[in-house]
């Protein structure tokens, strides 16, 4: 008898944490749906024939040469990205929520579940802590977004362009603020 039991518990929390994987999913595919940003806010320009380029290319302290920039074209563009973010965002949490007041879930899936708020909360903060670091020094507008893979950070340059140094003390500010590395922080450049 307590084998069947042992088995049942097994297909209970596999069954909860299947639930929650789909749950997890659900939340990526929302958020990559809010996210998404328009086409007319985003400006892709091609390489001219002269050689011309949009990506800022920056060395870091190591030397070793990083894409840094896309341009981004929009005077409503960083609050429509924080508005989006925190949307998504909002979503997933509530999925979340809703699997921790779940009769149903486990506690080892109540415990993953809280733990996964934490890191969204987590995450919020240092978002906005980079953002009024990166504001700081001088620069206009910045929008963060962290993530398992890394940072995404577009920021309004201080002149028409970023350059080298702006690039790095970008890296600083993030690298400063969490455990990312540099290697791991995409700095996009918005039009101005």
């Amino acid at each position: 008898m307590a084998k069947k039991n042992g088995n049942s518990d097994a297909r209970k929390k596999g069954a909860v944490y299947g639930v929650i994987a789909v749950m997890l999913c659900v939340a990526v595919y929302l958020n990559w749906s809010y996210v998404e940003t328009p086409d007319e806010l985003i400006v892709a320009n091609q390489a001219s024939a002269a050689g011309e380029t949009d990506l800022l290319s920056y060395t870091d302290t190591v030397g070793e040469e990083t894409e840094a920039a896309e341009v981004v074209a929009g005077s409503d563009y960083f609050a429509q990205s924080r508005l989006s973010r925190e949307k998504a965002r909002d979503e997933a949490i509530s999925i979340l929520k809703d699997s921790l007041q779940s009769d149903t879930a486990t506690e080892d899936a109540k415990q993953i579940a809280a733990e996964q708020i934490s890191e969204y909360a987590d995450r919020s903060v240092a978002e906005a802590r980079i953002e009024s670091l990166i504001k700081a020094k001088g620069y206009p507008e910045a929008v963060v977004f962290l993530s398992d893979d890394g940072v995404n950070v577009i920021v309004k340059p201080k002149e028409s362009t970023l350059e080298s140094a702006d690039a790095a003390l970008i890296q600083d500010i993030v690298t400063s603020e969490t455990a990312y590395s540099v290697a791991q922080i995409r700095i996009v450049e918005a039009a101005v």
